[in-house]
């Protein structure tokens, strides 16, 4: 993906990982329109950035979806990059037998970014140059038990997102993984922004640039703090999930 010239949509861009890489990508000379249901952060980001455009769209839901996908296509027609940045992350109790929590993530983390990009694909595969990224997490290789479902949505991004590359291998639309270690913002509440053993998201935005300037066409960026994650499997698994999930619940 050529990091300027674009024409970028970023869904979940008025707080945290998507607002920083709207304003990163913004400055390096890109069109980004940011989407979220929020009108108030849409506002307070685009106001922070001028330039920048803001479109409210439900992720959850379909008809939201097509219509925001009709509009952004006629309003912007050089539209050639999304970014699925849009997620929710809530802890649970499977005891409970209470599947409201599973339900939701997974229309917003899994269903949210497959239905998005059926709305657009046709157009992304008309530019000459076009990008989709999906952001999964360090998660998605070693889960926390205390959030199980936003785990198994971002392992099923992870799986998705392999697979639309293969499909989409002879053709404009490269596909690219971004996999964020635990990063400080307020995903799991304003406590989660100043966890002393999450990575500051100005340091997270920062190597994530830095990645896509020396490699744009990479298929997974990986930060320094996330291979461990990444790469638990080459090693004994069983014993890094056990000392990761003992370490996070004596917290």
């Amino acid at each position: 993906m050529k990091l300027t010239g674009n024409t970028i949509l970023i869904t979940g861009g008025g707080s945290g990982i998507g607002r920083a890489l709207a304003e990163a990508l913004h400055a390096e000379g890109n069109e980004v329109i940011i989407a979220s249901r929020r009108k108030e952060a849409l506002d307070d980001t685009v106001a922070a950035n001028p330039g920048m455009h803001a479109v409210v769209m439900d992720i959850d839901s379909q008809a939201s979806i097509v219509t925001s996908a009709a509009m952004l296509k006629r309003r912007w027609p050089g539209l050639n990059v999304v970014l699925h940045n849009a997620g929710i992350m809530r802890p649970e109790n499977l005891k409970s037998g209470d599947v409201s929590v599973a339900e939701a993530e997974i229309t917003t983390n899994l269903l949210g970014p497959i239905r998005l990009t059926a709305a657009l694909i046709e157009h992304l595969l008309q530019q000459p140059h076009a990008a989709i990224l999906t952001v999964s997490s360090g998660l998605a290789f070693v889960p926390l038990s205390l959030t199980p479902t936003y785990c198994a949505t971002k392992a099923a991004i992870h799986s998705w997102t392999q697979s639309l590359r293969y499909q989409l291998r002879d053709t404009c639309v490269q596909v690219t993984e971004l996999i964020p270690p635990l990063v400080q913002t307020e995903l799991m509440g304003k406590k989660h922004a100043t966890n002393p053993a999450a990575l500051p998201l100005a340091d997270f935005i920062r190597q994530t640039m830095s990645i896509l300037h020396a490699r744009p066409d990479i298929n997974e960026v990986l930060v320094e703090k996330v291979k461990p994650q990444r790469f638990a499997e080459r090693g004994d698994y069983p014993a890094f999930y056990q000392a990761f999930n003992d370490r996070v619940t004596s917290e």
